[in-house]
């Protein structure tokens, strides 16, 4: 049986494609996760698997999750706390870090130390993530510069680290043996000139996003490339040296599924596990089976994305991906579960879940002159093919200009949310479909207590989204327009379901939410 002994899945290029076929006796669901879960880096540890994925400007970031089977997954930690407290990532002097912040990861064990290292255009470093508990423990960080390009983290048989990164030419650099940096007196070494060879086309996409992982002792090199007029595609390259020389082939050209690695079960079984972009939904991972024939690993069947797959059914994506939350905590639990981030670094002292028990409290710090760089908006994925959220805000203590509810975030946004105005409140949806926020309709209410629903299709691309109130919280009232969602390159992200209250007049308010429920209808 062939040992996999280093993995790494890293991709951060957008194309749009159609949705895939249909999967007739497919025993699981495809895409595997149906979410923003994009530069999937997967390791095997005895029976079980983990994952480290991507979230930019998210804080925390770089989320790990665990699975027993490849397809049902959970969070269980995030490798970064934060980047740092520069105006980018605090969203200070109009500065922010849509698009940047944590890119793909690469993930490892070794030695009985987890690792997980990224690069950060916003900081314009390397960063190197340790622990030695992958669920509970605390993680260490070094960083570095330079900034090593869609790296790839490898610890080869004699002991030595390397980094293997690049665009077009992809090279290799040592690291120290702590990791802490680069090798002193190394220096980069091309090991492919131009591994965009394979398909014969010099346009588009050069090859990037590195994953390097070895097999029967040959070393095997997975690139992503997207050549002029066609779609992305998956290039593997192989050699018996890890300074190469290399020989190079098309790994897979089908939907747009492209770039990734391989992993293999404890069966025996391998399978490579890739993403594709699904529009507004985000980057969602896949699965295609593996077979080996001269040494190489054909992906899919026949070279093509497989209508059936021998895998388990997929389950909901709930509670492990995304999860409903009361904002009830027990003595010693987290304040926030793991499937909540902040869109960029919250501003801890404006919000709380223990001022008002059973509540989340979001207090305004500062006037906000743009949604988009309003601090303190919580939020998580939304997840397909369907999925509805729904939240009941307390605005009794609100205060004039005030603007509180429930988003779906991203640079073409949505918003519904009660806005105070003197001593006057009302129901406002806003639209930004053009990434300008227009003010769609405007409600009066008189009560204190306001519930909030936007539910959004992401079937067969839809990726449309409807917005509703209710005064009792169960007869629902359409309020504004749809939103045509819409991936955009700034935000570089899923659109995500985001809870906010900011001031646009004065500070000092405060805005209550009961609950978060979210369903895949």
């Amino acid at each position: 049986m062939k040992k996999l002994t280093v993995i790494i899945l890293a991709i951060f290029i957008p194309s749009f494609f159609n949705q895939s076929k249909a999967q007739k006796g497919y025993t699981g669901k495809q895409p595997v996760i149906f979410a923003d879960v994009p530069d999937a880096s997967v390791i095997r540890v005895g029976d079980t698997y983990y994952m480290s994925s991507t979230t930019m400007h998210m804080t925390p970031g770089v989320p790990v999750m665990k699975s027993k089977d490849l397809v049902n997954w959970k969070i269980v930690s995030y490798a970064c706390e934060t980047l740092g407290n520069g105006d980018q990532m605090n969203l200070n002097k109009n500065r922010n870090a849509y698009g940047k912040g944590t890119w793909a990861s690469s993930m490892r064990y070794h030695q009985g130390t987890y690792y997980v290292s990224t690069f950060s255009q916003t900081t314009g470093e390397t960063y190197i993530y340790s622990t030695k508990d992958i669920e509970k423990g605390r993680w260490k960080v070094v960083s570095f510069k330079p900034v090593l390009h869609d790296h790839s983290l490898f610890f080869d048989d004699d002991g030595r680290v390397y980094m293997i990164y690049g665009s077009g030419s992809i090279k290799l650099a040592e690291l120290k043996s702590d990791l802490s940096g680069l090798k002193p007196g190394t220096s980069e070494q091309v090991i492919i000139e131009n591994a965009v060879l394979p398909p014969g086309n010099t346009g588009g996409l050069p090859a990037e996003g590195s994953q390097l992982f070895k097999v029967n002792g040959k070393y095997y090199l997975f690139n992503i490339i997207w050549p002029k007029g066609g779609m992305r595609t998956v290039v593997i390259h192989r050699s018996d040296q890890l300074t190469g020389p290399y020989e190079s082939k098309i790994g897979f050209q089908d939907l747009g599924i492209a770039q990734g690695g391989l992993i293999d079960k404890a069966n025996g079984d391998w399978y490579a596990y890739l993403f594709r972009d699904f529009g507004a939904v985000g980057r969602t991972p896949y699965l295609l089976p593996v077979k080996w024939k001269d040494g190489w690993p054909l992906l899919g069947d026949h070279g093509k994305f497989p209508d059936t797959l021998n895998l388990p059914a997929g389950k909901s994506l709930i509670p492990g991906i995304v999860a409903s939350d009361e904002f009830k905590r027990k003595k010693g639990e987290a304040d926030l579960p793991l499937v909540w981030q902040w869109n960029h670094n919250p501003e801890n002292s404006l919000w709380s879940v223990s001022d008002r028990a059973g509540y989340l409290r979001l207090k305004t710090g500062r006037v906000e002159l743009d949604f988009l760089q309003a601090r303190n908006t919580l939020t998580q994925r939304t997840i397909g093919p369907f999925c509805s959220g729904i939240t009941s805000v307390d605005v009794s203590k609100m205060k004039d200009g005030d603007f509180a509810g429930l988003s779906l975030l991203q640079k073409n946004y949505g918003q519904v949310g009660v806005k105070i105005t003197g001593n006057h409140k009302a129901v406002v949806m806003i639209l930004a479909e053009d990434g300008k926020p227009v003010e769609k309709q405007n409600i009066p209410v008189s009560q204190n207590r306001i519930y909030l629903k936007i539910d959004c299709d992401f079937q067969n691309r839809n990726d449309t989204a409807n917005f509703f109130y209710s005064l009792n919280g169960s007869t629902w009232i359409p309020v504004g327009s749809k939103l045509k969602m819409s991936y955009t390159i700034p935000q570089f992200m899923g659109y995500r379901y985001g809870l906010f209250n900011y001031a646009t007049k004065t500070i000092g308010g405060q805005a209550d939410f009961d609950y978060f429920r979210i369903t895949d209808l």
